[in-house]
């Protein structure tokens, strides 16, 4: 789950309460984007809350929930970023989240 220009050049999920991420993207402009956080809840098949902060402003830490629900042979997630530091960095993610999220229904359908 990245936005589709940008490419995955590293990932480390230890997905588990108190467990860590790091992701780090490259944009196409040549753009290092690194980011990384802790697990907060994980109920299997159901929700996952994780904090959320780029390495070149650590103390704009968010929140992320990402919920997933049945609804009959489908699944529908609902992704839910706050705790934003200011409104440009909420249109940023927001942009950003979109994105990935078509990427993956695409990957899904």
């Amino acid at each position: 789950m990245h936005p589709a220009d940008n490419d995955v050049v590293h990932a480390e999920m230890d997905v588990r309460v108190g467990g860590r991420f790091r992701v780090i993207l490259h944009a196409p402009d040549g753009e290092k984007h690194d980011v990384s956080g802790v697990y907060r809840e994980v109920v299997p098949g159901e929700r996952l809350v994780f904090t959320w902060a780029w390495h070149s402003t650590p103390e704009r830490e968010s929140l992320v929930t990402v919920a997933l629900r049945r609804d009959g042979d489908a699944t529908v997630l609902t992704l839910t970023h706050e705790q934003f530091f200011d409104e440009a960095a909420r249109d940023n993610h927001r942009s950003g989240w979109t994105d990935a999220l078509d990427c993956l229904e695409r990957l899904y359908a």
